[in-house]
């Protein structure tokens, strides 16, 4: 039994031996293999890189195109009660003039009305102040002193006649009744011609009290004018700016809404609104050159920093791209664009874009 046991025991040791010079070859190979590698990264790998000194560094925003006169935003004149458009004078894409009319309101019949009397009133203070100042018409000036005359000589028979009538009462051939008579028609007479005189001083030269009234009802005049006037302006719309009409928000017969009447901007300078994080704001200096992207342009555009905005606003609406700032602090950056950029993108604006600020 021991002789049959030892072939199968001597196998057994034959096989572990085996195992045991095949794991310390792979533990040689492994071991060389790691060595090689090692000595092949450490020949190509430098021994140290230098480091490379950095320049200024741009700035880069998301912008928006924005004229420069910015868009204005009409409506009707504020305390109106009749928004009611009764005629509209421009279409969108017309070019106005400072001061052109756009529009007129229903009620501009009515305070057109109100001015035209205003005016009438106006006209008759100042006809009737003038009267005032220039006193009487030579006519009337010629009539007033021939009834003085007149009355002159009427006083003076009335009073030759009470003279003689006193004159004869002591000798009793008159009555005293009729020298008491003679005596009254004499002062009456006197009375007559002095009224007549005041007359013709007041044709002469007016009083002053009646000239300070007459000024006093002009001024009330022309104050009611221009409020008339104020008010027919109310009911219509001018332009602000010269410009080109953007969007027209109500049609005649239409009621102006929250939207206002119509848009209106100058296009003949763009602008590009950057919002700038606060943290760049250091490297914006007025008078830098940037370049804006423009979505579906494969040029670039040349614009100049021209103003910085004075407020620090924060961004608290969050966007589709979800590693952006939502609780970002940006300030606006406006940058001229030149006049190439300006006529490619006159009909763009609020169009966003890309900005990058050079140092």
């Amino acid at each position: 039994m021991t002789w049959l046991r030892r072939p199968r025991l001597l196998r057994m040791l034959g096989i572990a031996a085996v195992l045991a010079v095949a794991a310390g070859g792979a533990f040689v190979l492994v071991g060389r293999g790691a060595a090689e590698r090692n000595a092949t990264v450490a020949a190509v790998q430098p021994a140290a890189i230098p480091s490379v000194p950095q320049g200024p560094v741009g700035v880069g925003a998301l912008g928006r195109v924005e004229p420069a006169s910015r868009i204005r935003r009409l409506a009707q004149p504020g305390g109106l009660a009749v928004t009611r458009i009764a005629a509209l004078h421009v279409e969108e894409g017309d070019r106005v003039a400072a001061g052109q009319l756009l529009a007129e309101f229903a009620d501009a019949a009515q305070k057109d009305a109100a001015v035209a009397q205003a005016e009438a009133a106006l006209a008759e203070a100042r006809a009737q102040l003038a009267k005032i100042r220039a006193g009487g018409r030579p006519s009337e000036i010629a009539a007033q002193r021939a009834r003085i005359e007149s009355l002159a000589a009427a006083e003076e028979i009335a009073r030759r006649d009470a003279a003689r009538t006193e004159r004869l009462v002591p000798s009793g051939a008159g009555a005293e009744a009729v020298a008491e008579r003679n005596r009254f028609a004499a002062r009456r007479a006197a009375a007559e011609r002095a009224e007549a005189e005041a007359q013709l001083e007041t044709l002469l030269r007016p009083r002053p009290e009646d000239v300070a009234l007459a000024e006093a009802q002009v001024a009330s005049a022309e104050a009611a004018l221009a409020r008339a006037r104020a008010d027919a302006e109310l009911s219509r719309v001018y332009a602000p700016v010269a410009g080109t009409v953007l969007r027209i928000h109500a049609r005649p017969g239409d009621q102006v809404g929250a939207d206002g009447l119509l848009e209106l901007a100058d296009l003949s300078q763009l602008d590009v609104v950057a919002d700038v994080y606060e943290t760049d704001l250091p490297r914006v200096r007025i008078g830098a050159r940037a370049e804006v992207v423009v979505p579906g342009e494969a040029r670039r555009f040349g614009a100049t920093v021209r103003e910085i905005g004075w407020i620090v606003r924060r961004t608290v609406q969050a966007g589709t791209d979800p590693v952006a700032a939502v609780d970002a602090r940006t300030v606006e950056v406006r940058l001229a664009l030149d006049a190439e950029a300006a006529a490619a993108l006159a009909r763009r604006s609020n169009m966003q874009v890309q900005v990058a600020i050079r140092p």
